[in-house]
């Protein structure tokens, strides 16, 4: 894999992780319009690169976070080794968190590869965009006031209910799970907070799993410099997307992504009918 593609495709992956544009939907996108090929087939090349991008993305999410995260964790922890009553807000929240992944991992560990046969198609995932950035327009009209602070059970698992669609690329997870909990009633700022936070469990979990099939096969060779590149890539380009996301949600609405993604849902579905890819 040449280093140029392995730059892309980690700032493609941080971005499009956090930003609700979808992330695997472009790193399938990225390739077919470019016409590269660099995986040609090889799953394992394929899976072990994924590793990389994952691991940047985690690195990228936790260091932002960090100081929140040492909260939730000490909370969380006292919540049920101390069984701390009644239970602080920040202990309450950690544990949601991991409730929210709860339907995601369900219906990946049950669906996996149907998922991996038959989704990922360029026109499936330009209709993906349209429909779901339509959605999250539809759901950022909602007057919703509510904090973060105001999580509870049901929130947690219709959110975590979303966050399985985005299983299908071109759905978003950051997406789904924004316009889920707009359409509960939280605000953008905790709507984005909310999704950044519920990445992190998702991310680990499969960071974890894919290290774990990535030491049964070892690293195909010539691939661990382009590794190395995507890790750093997605994670500086995952920070800034974080960073910038909830700067500009202090400022303006979810609009600018929503035209984003049907402009590419069109374009993407423009140069299929007319044969140019």
């Amino acid at each position: 894999m040449p280093i140029f593609h392995a730059i892309v495709l980690g700032l493609v992956q941080g971005l499009s992780e956090f930003l609700p544009i979808s992330s695997s939907g472009h790193l399938i996108l990225v390739p077919w319009l470019f016409g590269w090929d660099d995986f040609a087939g090889d799953e394992s090349v394929k899976k072990a690169f994924d590793v990389s991008l994952h691991i940047g993305t985690l690195i990228a999410v936790v260091g932002y976070f960090r100081h929140d995260l040492v909260v939730y964790i000490r909370e969380g922890l006292r919540l049920v080794v101390r069984r701390q009553r009644p239970a602080s807000v920040e202990g309450r929240i950690a544990w949601l968190l991991v409730l929210a992944t709860v339907p995601a991992a369900l219906v990946g560990a049950i669906f996996e590869d149907w998922i991996d046969e038959s989704l990922g198609e360029p026109w499936i995932i330009g209709v993906s965009l349209i429909v779901f950035g339509l959605l999250l327009w539809w759901a950022d009209q909602q007057k919703g006031e509510r904090p973060l602070d105001d999580l509870g059970v049901a929130d947690s698992l219709k959110v975590g209910a979303a966050q399985a669609l985005a299983l299908n690329p071109g759905t978003s997870r950051s997406g789904i799970t924004i316009t889920a909990a707009r359409w509960t009633g939280f605000d953008r700022d905790s709507a984005a907070r909310l999704s950044f936070l519920m990445s992190i469990p998702v991310i680990f979990g499969a960071v974890v799993f894919k290290v774990g099939a990535l030491a049964a096969d070892g690293i195909p060779d010539g691939l661990i410099g382009p590794m190395i590149v995507g890790i750093i890539t997605s994670a500086i380009a995952g920070w800034v997307a974080v960073w910038g996301t909830l700067r500009i949600l202090r400022t303006t609405t979810f609009l600018p992504f929503v035209i984003y993604r049907v402009v590419l849902g069109i374009a993407v579905l423009t140069i299929l009918a007319t044969g140019w890819r």
